[in-house]
C-alpha cells in the first residue's frame, strides 16, 4: 500500500488569537508537525488542504487574509500541493481525490481539524471513494459545541468523534503509535 499524509485546514484562525480558536490546536499542530517531518524523510506523497470561505457571513478562513494561511508549523514545500476548499469535505468540488489517485495512494493518514467538520466529513468521504483510512486523533483538534443549551466540551466532542470513526470508517490511533510502527 502506499500512504499519504493529508493536513487538513492547518490554518492561522484555529490557533490562539485566530478568529475559531481551538482547544489544544497547538499540541494538535506539533503531532501534524511530527507526522509531516515522518513523511518528508520517507520521501512519502504529502497533501496540504487549505480551506478558503466562500459563504456570505463567514467569520473565518477569509480568502487573502492571514487567518486563512497555512500555519507555519506544516507549511508546505513547493512539490506539495495544496488543495483549496470550500466546504467541510476535503473531496467536494476538489482533484483531492484525482491527486491521491495519480499519486498511487490507497491509504491516507489524516490531521488537522476540526475534528467534528473536516475530519469526519474528509475520512466518510475518503472510506466511500475506498481509501483505507488512519486518523491520528491527538494530530486533530476541535472545540466546545452547544447543543440545545448543552456544552459539550471539546474533550468529549473529540472522544465522541473519535469513537464514531472509528469503526468501520478508519484505524484511530495517537501519533506516537503511528510513529513506533513507522520504525
Amino acid at each position: 500500500m502506499t500512504q499519504g499524509l493529508i493536513l487538513v485546514d492547518v490554518q492561522n484562525d484555529y490557533f490562539a488569537g485566530g478568529s475559531m480558536e481551538l482547544f489544544a490546536m497547538d499540541k494538535a499542530a506539533a503531532n501534524c508537525h511530527s507526522l509531516l517531518k515522518l513523511f518528508r524523510q520517507k520521501h512519502a506523497p504529502v497533501f496540504h488542504i487549505q480551506h478558503l470561505a466562500t459563504r456570505e457571513g463567514a467569520t473565518f478562513f477569509i480568502p487573502n487574509t492571514y487567518g486563512c494561511e497555512i500555519h507555519e508549523s506544516v507549511t508546505p514545500k513547493k512539490d506539495e500541493p495544496v488543495v483549496v476548499k470550500h466546504y467541510p469535505s476535503s473531496f467536494r468540488d476538489t482533484e483531492l481525490n484525482e491527486i491521491l489517485r495519480t499519486a498511487g495512494v490507497d491509504e491516507i493518514v489524516i490531521c488537522g481539524a476540526m475534528t467534528h467538520m473536516c475530519i469526519d466529513t474528509t475520512t466518510r468521504a475518503a472510506f466511500d471513494l475506498g481509501f483505507q483510512c488512519r486518523v491520528v486523533f491527538d494530530a486533530c483538534a476541535t472545540r466546545d459545541l452547544e447543543f440545545n443549551g448543552q456544552v459539550v466540551k471539546a474533550t468529549d466532542v473529540q472522544a465522541a468523534f473519535m469513537a464514531a470513526l472509528s469503526f468501520p470508517f478508519a484505524q484511530v490511533i495517537s501519533t506516537e503509535e503511528y510513529l513506533n510502527a513507522q520504525c
